[in-house]
């Protein structure tokens, strides 16, 4: 039986720079460039306390992974939702989602605000799919609103 692991670290963490060259090759792949280093970016935005970096491990490999940052006083941004591309369609995603949205609620956020990208339908698909309300019109062609802003009141 395969064990998944689900780890707290930090963005310096040995295992999260697979996550950030996958998204690296992802985002560049779609978009042609990236508008941030994501090596670069304050690692302290993903700590605590106002922040969260989460890795799904199996068999000692991250496959999965995401973070939040603070956003406003009651209100934390997810960013870096990743699935390995060997890992995709099992459902790892909604589980990071699912695990940030916790750690949010456990450390006093009680909203979720995020933005993804026009040339990323899955994630459009897995926040609408998580019951995240869209701040943008759905039937409109993604490529002419630029990013993609959702936002979902925790319980």
């Amino acid at each position: 039986m395969v064990s998944l692991e689900v780890r707290h670290v930090y963005q310096s963490d040995p295992l999260v720079a697979p996550l950030l060259e996958d998204l690296t090759r992802e985002y560049t792949g779609r978009y042609g460039r990236l508008h941030e280093d994501l090596f670069t970016y304050p690692a302290s935005r993903f700590a605590p306390p106002d922040g969260a970096f989460i890795l799904l491990v199996e068999n000692g490999e991250a496959i999965a992974g995401g973070a939040f940052q603070k956003y406003g006083d009651d209100t934390a941004e997810l960013k870096r939702i990743w699935t390995h591309t060997d890992h995709r369609r099992r459902g790892l995603a909604a589980k990071v989602v699912a695990e940030l949205e916790k750690e949010a609620t456990a450390r006093g956020y009680t909203r979720i605000h995020l933005t993804t990208g026009p040339r990323q339908p899955e994630a459009k698909g897995l926040y609408l799919a998580a019951g995240y309300t869209p701040l943008f019109d759905v039937d409109a062609d993604p490529l002419a609103i630029g990013p993609l802003p959702f936002e979902k009141a925790l319980r």
